[in-house]
């Protein structure tokens, strides 16, 4: 139970897929103000809900068939075929937030898939993988509302014109994701 626990931190905080590895950059950057709790909601249940079936595919399915190198071919379709439902039952739980026009930043945020991968590459077991994809979508939202908090900050302030828009934005990325170094320490294997 400890070992999840600290699996599920490190993931949020210390090996955040987008500041650590670039993944899930496109809908960082993508996102609009009003959306940022609902492309984060969604982006953490369905790497959740990928992760689970793509665990139970693999090793269910590929590992017996001894077919583990087509597991691209698998989560992928996955993950695609997952968007449209999920994005249909969470705008049905959260009235409150707008779902509309999330499919394109679902589709192409390479975390998901990315998950789905180291996942099936460690096979560390199903608690594992289940607290690593968990913190890896709250580690994904909690550096989504920081950023969106940054680039307002940046809006409402004088920003010299060759600054303004991408570079700014890249460049607040890179101080998020070092004062995410912060953490390095905070747990040691």
């Amino acid at each position: 139970m400890t070992e999840t626990l600290l699996t599920l931190i490190s993931t949020a905080l210390l090996n955040n897929f987008v500041l650590h590895w670039p993944l899930g950059v496109d809908p960082l950057l993508a996102s609009e103000r009003r959306q940022v709790h609902a492309l984060g909601i969604a982006t953490t249940c369905l790497m959740l809900i990928t992760e689970v079936l793509g665990y139970a595919l693999y090793h269910w399915l590929l590992v017996p068939l001894e077919m583990t190198a087509l597991r691209l071919f698998v989560f992928l379709p996955l993950s695609v075929l997952l968007i449209g439902p999920l994005l249909q039952l969470l705008a049905r739980v959260f009235s409150t937030l707008s779902f509309e026009g999330l499919w394109p930043l679902l589709l192409c945020n390479a975390g998901v898939l990315g998950m789905a991968l180291l996942n099936a590459r460690e096979d560390k077991g199903f608690f594992h993988a289940t607290a690593l994809s968990l913190g890896a979508g709250l580690g994904f939202w909690l550096v989504l509302s920081l950023f969106n908090d940054l680039r307002q900050r940046t809006l409402d302030n004088d920003v010299p014109l060759p600054f303004r828009g991408l570079p700014i934005d890249l460049v607040g990325a890179g101080l998020i994701a070092v004062a995410f170094l912060g953490f390095s320490g905070l747990i040691k294997t």
